[in-house]
Formats: structure tokens, C-alpha cells, sequence
């Protein structure tokens, strides 16, 4: 028997095994439909969440309980849309996702994580300020229990599950949120003063300034140690060089554009909720312009990226830098954070 006699009889055999091999066959079958709809549902799960309108949210969430709407409101209805988006949003809360599509998908979990960063913000800074009129009082007793609900590891998928932490902080938000319009419980407040929201702006600065850092290193830059400058007299623990060399790794490169994507998109909603709560604190400061320009300049990177992947080109270079143009939008956003926070000090 030669060798082409051989592959004949060889291909009879396993063509004669595979119409037998019913089994196989069903078990291949599912196997594509899976990952058919794996890869279909993977596309649907990664469209970023629509904007919402926060005085509309507010208004249906007080209709729905049968309050007024107070000062607060709009702030306080704006944090329980936000974590409601997360949970409920399509595909759910993927970050602590361990089977397909799920656990395969990179930039929502990232979106997810820039979101939910200032959700932690804004709930802390409820809980020690909006809610307190001074640092010596009581700490609402609903706000304490929302907020380290928020802080619960965004990877846990059981015992307990992130989600449930997060939405019991929610729930906990929501309890304030009826106390809050209710005349027979005067303990509940939201202070609407300047001082407490430069304390929030301030955390907002930092994390744009660490987005934008973050950002701008896609493509590598020689800087300065400016860390003790201005202080003379100031120590470090250890010594670092006086010249670093700052380069975000090429693989997290679209994890930290979806981080600020996802940032932009929570502070976006917070600054409109904040300018409708402090809209009197605002236009007696003359800052009201101010926030609206923030605004504008956060809406900017919702833009849709065209690109099938985030580019990475060099600054002057042919291709694009999506992370720079990025930074761009961060930054400007940024300065004007600070100098709506020198307004909101200025007497």
C-alpha cells in the first residue's frame, strides 16, 4: 500500500468517525453559537452609557416618593444615578467579572473604575461636608454606611459580590435622599456653602492633575524631580534622582484613557448637579460662567473614537496620540477647576 492509499484511507476513517460522532458534532455547535454570542454581547457591553439629564433624575426620584425637591437634592439623586448606572448598566458591572465575555473585556472595567472613583469622592464628601454644617458635628448616620459600601474592592465577585456592596451604599443614599425633603427631620441637611464644595473641588483637581500626568506619559518624558520645590526646608524619605524618566507601559496605555473617559463622564453629571445645589453660591462669586466652561471642556472627551484602537503615535509624529489629546481636554478642565476654587475662596 503506497502512501496515497494510505491518506484515503485515513480521511475514510475520520470522515466515517465524524458522521458517526453525533456527540462531537452538537458539542462543536454549541461551542460557536457560544462564542458567537460571546463576541456579540462582548460589542454591546462595551458602549459607554448615555448622559443623563441630573435635574430630570432628581425630579423623577422625588415624584417617585412623593417629595419636594431642596437644595441637595439634585447632588444627592446625581451620586445614586451614578452607581445605578454601574450596576444596572448593559452586561452589568463587569470589573469582577471571571467567565466570558466579561472577564475578556478591558476598557468598560476601566470606564467602570473612573466612575466609580468619583462616586467614592463625591460620597465622602457628603458624608464629611455637604451633610455637616461644621467639623464638629455629627456625621449623618445613613451617609457613614454609604460610604465605605462605595470603598469595597471593585474585583470581589463573591462573598460578598462588589455589586451588592454597591448597591446596599446606594440604598443607604437613598434613605438621605427621603430625610432629606422630609420637614420632621431637621438633622437631615445639605449645606450648600463655598467652603464645602472648594473641599471637593479640591479632590477633583487632584485626580484630573493625576489623569492628565498619567495621560501625557503615553509617550515618554524626561522631567525634572519638582517634588520639594518651594520648600527649602522640606524632606523626602529616600532619595530619588533629580531627572525621572515618566513612560506609561504600552499596554496600559487604552486602560488609562478609559479610566479618564469613565472620570469625565461621573464628573460631568456631578459639576451639573453642582451648579444647579449651589447655582445662588455660584453666581454671587461670579463662578458660575466658570463651571459651565468645565463643563464644556469635559463634554469634549465624550467624542466618539473612530479608531479601531487607541493610538499611540508620537507627539509630532504621523499617527494620532489619542492620550494626548486626552490630556489636552484633562487639563484644560483642570486649570479651570483651580481657578473656580480661587473664586469660591475670594470674599
Amino acid at each position: 500500500m503506497d502512501s496515497r492509499d494510505r491518506v484515503d484511507m485515513i480521511k475514510a476513517d475520520v470522515s466515517y468517525w465524524w458522521a458517526d460522532s453525533i456527540i462531537l458534532k452538537v458539542l462543536l455547535y454549541v461551542l460557536a453559537a457560544y462564542l458567537l454570542v460571546a463576541v456579540v454581547l462582548a460589542v454591546y457591553w462595551s458602549n459607554e452609557p448615555e448622559q443623563f439629564d441630573v435635574v430630570q433624575a432628581a425630579a423623577a426620584r422625588s415624584a417617585a416618593d412623593n417629595r419636594a425637591v431642596v437644595p441637595g437634592t439634585v447632588t444627592t439623586a446625581t451620586l445614586m444615578q451614578l452607581a445605578e448606572t454601574l450596576l444596572e448598566k448593559p452586561g452589568g458591572f463587569l470589573s469582577n467579572d471571571i467567565a466570558p465575555p466579561g472577564v475578556l473585556l478591558d476598557n468598560m472595567p476601566n470606564w467602570e473604575f473612573g466612575v466609580l472613583v468619583q462616586v467614592r469622592d463625591l460620597a465622602r464628601s457628603m458624608r464629611e461636608g455637604f451633610s455637616r454644617s461644621q467639623s464638629q458635628s455629627t456625621e449623618d448616620g445613613d451617609l457613614s454606611l454609604a460610604e465605605p459600601r462605595f470603598h469595597f474592592d471593585n474585583n470581589s465577585w463573591i462573598f460578598p459580590r462588589s455589586e451588592d456592596e454597591y448597591r446596599d451604599g446606594k440604598e443607604f443614599v437613598g434613605r438621605y435622599l427621603k430625610r432629606l425633603s422630609d420637614p420632621g427631620q431637621g438633622a437631615s441637611q445639605f449645606f450648600t456653602r463655598a467652603d464645602n464644595l472648594v473641599v471637593w473641588l479640591a479632590t477633583v483637581e487632584s485626580r484630573l492633575g493625576s489623569l492628565s500626568q498619567r495621560l501625557s506619559a503615553s509617550v515618554g518624558q524626561k522631567r525634572l524631580n519638582t517634588d520639594l520645590a518651594g520648600e527649602p526646608d522640606a524632606e523626602r524619605s529616600t532619595a530619588t534622582p533629580d531627572e525621572l524618566l515618566i513612560k506609561t507601559s504600552w499596554y496600559e496605555i487604552d486602560d488609562v484613557l478609559y479610566e479618564a473617559r469613565g472620570t469625565s463622564w461621573a464628573l460631568v453629571h456631578c459639576l451639573k448637579a453642582v451648579e444647579v445645589d449651589f447655582a445662588d453660591v455660584l453666581k454671587k462669586k461670579n463662578a458660575l460662567v466658570s463651571l459651565r466652561q468645565i463643563i464644556r471642556e469635559l463634554e469634549t472627551t465624550q467624542q466618539t473614537i473612530w479608531s479601531p484602537v487607541v493610538l499611540n503615535g508620537s507627539g509630532f509624529g504621523f499617527f494620532a496620540n489619542h492620550s494626548l489629546v486626552m490630556a489636552s481636554y484633562i487639563s484644560r478642565a483642570n486649570a479651570g477647576i483651580i481657578d473656580l476654587r480661587e473664586l469660591l475662596t475670594r470674599g
